[in-house]
């Protein structure tokens, strides 16, 4: 085979990869959020379809196909169907620019776990993140209905509000590690200060990581700054006028933010892959990166669901309030500190 034709199978096969393991992810995390909420609130959770209730998600799945599509008669018709791909497609595309692990070698060819080259990835999540708020915004104007609406125009408020500290936040990392490609970001993470302390930017950066995982679970609209869909105000918000498969994609948009949000709090806060120990080397070595990688990305996905099963939803005053008087203040001196404090490669 053709050098050529073998880069295109390696990255057709990267694509199917990822693509399907965040989809398996966003079913599994439906499957938690319900047991997690269970198990807080001390009752089963979902224990009827399949063991465990493992096959729930399978159940719904199936429901949102065979549902009835309903298309509002005064909706903005072509709007209204674009909106939910804007926010499923760019939740999903992130993950083309996060490493997830070392290289390892298949049949004599070496491959990176990443499907395009990240050598200015922060900048293009920052796009992409950017992006998925149109979704929001165009379904609650699509919609001709006040509560979409009403809905959509929290939504934008909110992203201006948490945007803006997320992006302070996340260059510190940036300054610190002096580089826009998550691989170098981690790389910069290797070791141990004292021989026993990680070298993970969460322990010099934990101002800059608080402000981060704050405004990602804003960010993902999830508990307590879900405004835009809040049910007891606004029925369910942006997307009360969707159904089935439109529905389906807003709902995997969610999880699959949720998804890349915690691999993101894992590539630039807790050392990617990186062990506070020593690794093999080879497939072995690979295999346990990606495992690591995979069990701190988890833990994270566990507090989304945690926190949204503890926490009441915030008034809206209160959630601009601690965007613009608290996370901005913070996220702006913690990068005076570092530019103040870091030089240029020292690590």
């Amino acid at each position: 085979m053709s050098p050529l034709l073998l880069t295109l199978a390696i990255t057709v096969a990267k694509i199917a990869v990822v693509l399907g393991g965040v989809l398996g992810m966003v079913a599994l995390m439906s499957w938690v959020e319900r047991r997690g909420a269970g198990l807080i609130q001390d009752r089963p959770g979902p224990n009827r379809v399949g063991p465990f209730g493992l096959l729930q998600p399978v159940a719904d799945g199936l429901k949102f196909l065979f549902k009835e599509e309903v298309i509002p008669a005064k909706a903005d018709k072509w709007i209204y169907l674009l909106a939910p791909l804007l926010t499923f497609v760019p939740a999903v595309a992130t993950f083309a620019v996060l490493p997830m692990g070392t290289p390892f070698t298949v049949l004599g060819t070496v491959v990176e776990p990443l499907i395009g080259p990240s050598s200015i990835g922060v900048l293009y999540v920052l796009a992409l993140s950017g992006l998925s708020v149109y979704g929001i915004v165009l379904a609650g104007f699509a919609s001709g209905s006040k509560y979409p609406l009403i809905g959509g125009l929290r939504s934008t408020a909110q992203l201006v509000a948490y945007e803006i500290p997320m992006t302070l936040a996340l260059f510190s990392v940036v300054y610190a590690s002096q580089s826009l490609d998550f691989t170098v970001i981690v790389d910069h993470q290797a070791g141990a200060w004292f021989g026993f302390i990680p070298r993970w930017y969460v322990f010099p950066q934990i101002v800059g990581f608080f402000v981060f995982w704050v405004t990602a679970l804003a960010e993902c609209n999830r508990v307590p700054f879900d405004l835009p869909e809040a049910e007891a105000e606004l029925v369910a918000g942006f997307h009360t006028e969707y159904s089935a498969m439109k529905f389906a994609l807003f709902f995997l948009g969610e999880y699959a933010h949720m998804i890349a949000a915690s691999s993101l709090i894992t590539l630039l806060y807790f050392g990617g892959w990186h062990l506070p120990f020593a690794v093999p080397a080879g497939n072995l070595g690979a295999l346990v990166a990606f495992a690591a990688f995979a069990a701190k990305t988890g833990f994270f996905l566990w507090l989304f669901v945690w926190v949204r099963w503890t926490l009441p939803r915030y008034r809206y005053d209160q959630l601009m309030r601690l965007g613009w008087t608290v996370l901005l203040p913070l996220a702006f001196l913690n990068l005076v500190i570092t530019v103040l404090v870091c030089r240029p490669g020292v690590n």
